[in-house]
């Protein structure tokens, strides 16, 4: 209908120019939309995005006219007279939607990883529209009708087993949006659901601007003390970029501790830097701690007219854990372990400060730094000394792209002919063991100015079979990169990130199902970490780490003493990482937990309030994630799910060591983890998924021996 429209109103623009120049004629938004590549399907390799020819002011009419298109065969398909049919309903909204499909997949990519003020206008603008959108779809009485006649009957119409899944997938998604809500509730939702959609966009943008304007300035080369050479250059660059010329900058990471606080010698230095990132969003103009108070109270307004008792109970009902207090169970079980293993670390660390002179009591600043001193003394491993074996370029090729082939029979070709949207992102092509194109996979490691913090995947187009579509997927980063003409060497925790994104890229370019509903990583949140931490612990398997950490310049393997000494420390500081990753999920629980006729609360009291009631008020150890930086929850999509990771974790645990009892990095183990795990997505219930690999249910066995707390 709208195309038809557009070709229409394009026709009569041109049938007035006559004799005159069409560009002084046509009209402009016509014109614009002539123009405008995101309103066809790119024609690249499995529809990769052209982005020699996609502009900032391509994508609001993509995005508006995409919204446009796609509410029209909503309507045609909740209006058809015809008795409501799978193919008539459900299908036919797997195939509705392609143009706002294909536009806000690579907006919201380039919003992420490399936005500026106009695309962060457009996602401002676009934020309410596109919540209203969702809502007259998942609100439309004639459409959920036609979707619960179909559940009902779902088990004698002669479906298969994923077209069953695909049916109750979408029932269940349209009864938690609010599909059975009265008129009156159906208005109530909606504005909710506009201030909400308003709010996350909002602390998004604060926070990223927050994050820039925390990073320390320094004048003095003497107080950076304890860096290497290349971080000092790389932080003069930083400085002369931002228009501080002569100075060095210390950006700010997205967590709450920071990397480099492990090497810096000077304790103010370090204290500032901590401060910096620890106090963020609570005051000035970019404060995100009203947000965060306000969207705690709105998540629990919402959840209660849907008739749950808060916003975890409402987010969990759908999830594998099922209610909170699962959760509440789970991580209460460890902590007396965790604690009693992180007052160990900070007793030894406390020493630590002793012998080396300090008199002052373990402050959170310090913790990273001395942490280093026990592990060297411990260990006898220098973080410096393991550095230059773990060069960028050699772990990704020789570490994460040789595991793939390994496990899974396939390789990673360069694509130096596809188009990327920052020159630092490179393309690939995935091929199979019997030489089939599999996905294209653009890869985009490095830290730079319009990307979030953190490290995701995403796609750009999702697999298919119904829609003929493979995969197109990206892995993002935010890894320093060295000045030019240097090494980039990453740390050992960034190898095994690099690990674990490609396994959500893998989940996701494995894909193998019919509906795009059910693709890749549409799982739930508490296993969507599943397949990516199962891939991370191979980035320490003895074969693996032997095939990529060679030394950077003459290529010989890491020493054998230092690789035993490098895996007997991995269980080094697990207490604290531990803590500090439970303290942010509890916090996160407890937030979405509240009553919603509790009035907003102070943001600092009651982050306070919570680690006390769980036993986790430990000052050196802050949770990962104070609420005002809090992405995963408050911009993301982890509200109430920030705990998944740890819920994955069992699942990860006790699967890698079934493998290992299987022969460990083989194809067969391999591929039938890629078969019975990543090629279903959600086609089949997570736990019958795992089971159908595992042959039972995960126990935490694997898990404790794994973070050496049992």
């Amino acid at each position: 209908m709208h195309k038809t429209f557009i070709a229409l109103a394009i026709g009569a623009a041109l049938s007035l120019t006559g004799c005159q120049s069409q560009q002084q004629n046509i009209d402009p938004q016509v014109q614009q939309l002539q123009q405008n590549p995101l309103l066809q399907a790119s024609s690249l390799q499995f529809q990769a995005p052209d982005f020699n020819q996609i502009r900032n002011e391509h994508f609001a009419p993509a995005l508006s006219q995409g919204m446009q298109e796609h509410y029209a065969e909503i309507l045609t398909i909740a209006n058809n007279q015809d008795a409501p049919t799978f193919d008539n309903t459900i299908v036919a909204m797997e195939r509705s939607g392609a143009l706002l499909g294909r536009a806000s997949a690579i907006f919201y990519n380039l919003a992420g990883s490399y936005t500026n003020d106009v695309l962060r206008q457009v996602q401002a603008d676009m934020a309410p529209k596109m919540a209203a959108h969702s809502d007259n779809i998942n609100l439309n009485p004639e459409l959920f009708a036609r979707i619960e006649a179909i559940y009902a009957q779902r088990h004698s119409s002669g479906l298969t087993p994923e077209q069953i899944r695909l049916v109750e997938v979408y029932h269940q998604r349209f009864v938690l949006a609010g599909a059975k809500l009265n008129e009156t509730q159906k208005l109530q939702i909606r504005e909710l659901n506009k201030e909400h959609s308003s709010l996350t966009n909002e602390y998004g943008q604060r926070l990223m601007r927050n994050s820039k304007s925390a990073a320390v300035l320094v004048a003095d080369r003497s107080q950076l003390a304890g860096l290497s050479d290349a971080q000092i250059r790389a932080a003069a660059n930083d400085a002369t970029a931002a228009g501080h010329e002569g100075q060095y900058q210390l950006s700010i990471t997205n967590t709450t501790r920071q990397p480099i606080l492990a090497n810096l010698d000077n304790r103010e230095l370090r204290q500032q830097i901590w401060q910096a990132s620890a106090e963020r969003g609570f005051s000035g103009d970019d404060e995100t701690a009203s947000i965060v108070s306000r969207l705690a109270q709105l998540r629990s307004e919402r959840a209660q007219l849907l008739g749950f008792d808060n916003w975890a109970s409402y987010r969990l009902a759908p999830q594998m854990a099922k209610t909170p207090q699962a959760v509440f169970d789970m991580f209460g079980s460890m902590v007396p372990a965790v604690v009693a293993n992180t007052n160990k670390e900070a007793d030894a660390i406390q020493a630590m400060i002793t012998a080396t002179g300090g008199n002052f009591t373990l402050k959170p600043w310090d913790w990273a730094y001395y942490a280093e001193k026990v592990r060297q003394q411990q260990f006898d491993l220098d973080e410096a000394s393991i550095k230059p074996y773990f060069e960028f370029e050699r772990v990704l090729k020789d570490g994460v792209f040789f595991t793939l082939e390994k496990l899974y029979g396939v390789t990673m070709k360069p694509r130096p002919d596809l188009p990327v949207y920052h020159p630092d992102v490179k393309a690939y092509e995935m091929f199979d063991a019997d030489g089939s194109s599999m996905a294209i996979f653009y890869a985009d490691y490095f830290a730079r100015e319009g990307k979030r913090g953190g490290a995701w995947m995403s796609s750009f187009v999702g697999q298919s079979s119904l829609l003929d579509s493979k995969p197109v997927v990206v892995n993002v980063m935010n890894i320093k990169k060295a000045p030019e003409g240097e090494p980039t060497f990453v740390s050992y925790d960034e190898v095994g990130t690099m690990f674990h994104e490609m396994g959500h890229g893998t989940h996701g370019m494995f894909s193998k199902v019919t509906y795009p509903s059910l693709a890749g990583t549409a799982v739930s949140r508490d296993f969507v970490e599943f397949p990516s931490t199962f891939e991370e612990d191979w980035s320490a398997h003895p074969e693996v780490l032997a095939n990529y950490a060679k030394h950077y310049q003459t290529g010989e393997p890491l020493p054998p003493a230092l690789l035993e000494k490098l895996l007997a420390s991995r269980s080094f500081n697990q207490g604290f990482d531990t803590l500090e990753y439970m303290a942010a999920a509890l916090v996160d629980m407890e937030w979405h937990s509240l009553d919603a006729n509790q009035p907003l609360q102070d943001v600092a009291e009651f982050e306070a309030a919570a680690l006390k009631k769980h036993g986790l008020a430990i000052e050196a150890v802050p949770p990962r994630y104070r609420s005002t930086f809090f992405s995963h929850t408050f911009a993301g999509g982890y509200s109430a799910s920030y705990y998944a990771y740890m819920w994955s974790e069992i699942l990860a645990a006790d699967a890698f060591a079934y493998v290992q009892t299987q022969g460990g990095l083989n194809r067969d183990i391999g591929m039938k983890f890629r078969k019975t795990i990543r090629e279903v997505g959600n086609s089949v219930p997570p736990m019958e998924a795992y089971q159908n690999f595992r042959g039972q249910a995960p126990t935490t066995e694997a898990l404790l021996e794994r973070r050496g707390l049992n």
